[in-house]
């Protein structure tokens, strides 16, 4: 696509190759096209501190967006972009193989449930979703960089975070 054109870094994702989890966002934002790396700013800052609050650490998950390449003025991906790109995303699940997703943001939880929802239709249930034989469950809920605009949606996420570990404790205790 043409985002390659106004990119300064391909932002590719960060996290353990071996994650269980996988956070996935819409797109990078400016801080994160100056580093090539994902969720680096405030909203990166409130990612973290939303991961250490159910127990999980950057190192141990993998974090990475449906776009690798900065939209201009951080708009919205747009259908061709999302296309152009998932093959990257679908390679980056293929390869890690996680157990859980939890998507951030409407673009994210859209692109991988394959819904037009709201964001508030899709966020607070968990999904099965299947890509070649890898079976994952999902969730969605509401962007970092949303919840820094309006803190009324902190609540509505830390109970849908709460439900992705308990899910994910309920899971990893039904393994061993």
């Amino acid at each position: 696509c043409n985002l390659c054109e106004t990119r300064k870094n391909f932002v590719f994702g960060t996290g353990s190759p071996k994650a269980d989890v996988m956070v996935i966002g819409e797109a990078p934002g400016a801080d994160e096209d100056e580093k090539g790396e994902p969720f680096v700013g405030r909203a990166g800052k409130l990612l973290t501190d939303i991961l250490k609050a159910i127990n999980f650490t950057r190192d141990e998950v993998f974090i990475c967006n449906i776009l690798k390449c900065r939209p201009p003025e951080n708009r919205n991906p747009n259908p061709e972009e999302i296309l152009k790109c998932e093959p990257y995303l679908l390679k980056q699940i293929e390869l890690i193989k996680p157990k859980f997703i939890l998507c951030v943001g409407t673009f994210a939880g859209q692109t991988m449930l394959r819904v037009k929802e709201t964001l508030g239709r899709m966020r607070g249930k968990i999904y099965n979703l299947t890509f070649g034989d890898i079976k994952v469950k999902a969730m969605v809920t509401y962007h970092p960089a949303a919840l820094l605009r309006n803190p009324n949606w902190k609540k509505p996420t830390w109970e849908d975070v709460q439900l992705f570990r308990k899910e994910y404790d309920k899971e990893k205790s039904n393994t061993r």
